[in-house]
C-alpha cells in the first residue's frame, strides 16, 4: 500500500460480494443522514436506481438518451444531457449526484468529474461505483473490438439482454482503484475525497471452475495485502467544499 501512504483515512478495500447492495445502502444512508432534498441519478435512463417516494426527495434522472429517459417511471425530473460534454449545462443544483456503472462508459473522465462538480450545491456529495481498467476482463474489454466484446459477454453471461443490461462501449477513463495519483486528480478538480474503496474479485470466471478458483484465491490474498491498482471495481464518495 505504499502507493497510498499518508492517505489511509481516505481509502479502504472490501470483497466484491455484496458490493452493489452495500453501495445502494450507503447511498440511501447518505441521503437520509444529510437530509438531502435534491438528488440526481446520472445515467439512470429507463431504470433509476432509487425510488423518490421511498425517500421523499426531489429526484432527477440525467441521461444522454431521451428514448431511455422516456421509459423511466413517473415521479422523476428527466434531464437529457451528455455528462461528459465540454459544453455541458444543467440549471439545477443537487445535494447528491450519483452513478452506478456509468463512469466506465464516458469518453472523457476528467470532464465527467468536472461536470458532476458543477452540478453540486456547495457542500454537496458525489458518489460513484464502477469497474476498473486493470482487472483483466475489463482490460480485455477495453482492447477488444465491440463485436468481439459482445460475443465474449454472451459467452460468460448468456442471460443478459441488450438494451437493458447489454454491452455498451466502455472506455474506463479515470476508472481505477484508489491510487494516490487518482485521488490527487480528483482533488485538483476541487473535490474532497472522503472515501475511495477498492473491491477485489469479479464474476467473469464463474462458468470456468479452474479460473474461478484462482480468481477467488487471488482476491482473498489481495484483501490481506491490498494493491490499489489491482482492484477490480471501486467506489468513491466525494464532497464539494461548502465555501
Amino acid at each position: 500500500m505504499t502507493d497510498v501512504a499518508g492517505r489511509e483515512e481516505q481509502i479502504g478495500f472490501e470483497p466484491l460480494v455484496g458490493a452493489g447492495e452495500r453501495y445502494e445502502q450507503r447511498l440511501t444512508d447518505l441521503i437520509r443522514s444529510r437530509n438531502a432534498q435534491d438528488v440526481c441519478d446520472v445515467g439512470g435512463g429507463a431504470h433509476p436506481l432509487l425510488k423518490p417516494e421511498s425517500l421523499s426527495i426531489n429526484f432527477a434522472v440525467l441521461d444522454i438518451s431521451e428514448t431511455e429517459l422516456s421509459k423511466a417511471p413517473a415521479g422523476y425530473t428527466k434531464i437529457v444531457a451528455d455528462i461528459s460534454a465540454q459544453n455541458f449545462q444543467c440549471d439545477r443544483r443537487f445535494d447528491v449526484v450519483f452513478t452506478k456503472f456509468l463512469a466506465e462508459h464516458v469518453r472523457d473522465g476528467e470532464q465527467f468529474h468536472r461536470n458532476v462538480f458543477s452540478m453540486l450545491k456547495p457542500g454537496g456529495f458525489a458518489t460513484h461505483l464502477f469497474p476498473t481498467l486493470y482487472a483483466l476482463p475489463f482490460f480485455a474489454n477495453r482492447l477488444l473490438p465491440e463485436n468481439v466484446g459482445r460475443l465474449a459477454l454472451k459467452l460468460f453471461f448468456p442471460g443478459r439482454i441488450y438494451g437493458n443490461e447489454g454491452k455498451f462501449p466502455a472506455y474506463y477513463r479515470w476508472c481505477c482503484g484508489p491510487t494516490s495519483a487518482q485521488i490527487s486528480r480528483l482533488e485538483r478538480i476541487g473535490f474532497r475525497v472522503i472515501r475511495y474503496t477498492g473491491y477485489f474479485g469479479h464474476p467473469y470466471y464463474k462458468r470456468v471452475p479452474g479460473l474461478r478458483t484462482l480468481e477467488r484465491a487471488k482476491s482473498e490474498w489481495l484483501l490481506r495485502h491490498p494493491i490499489p491498482v489491482l482492484a477490480s471495481y471501486a467506489s468513491m464518495l466525494l464532497q464539494k467544499p461548502a465555501q
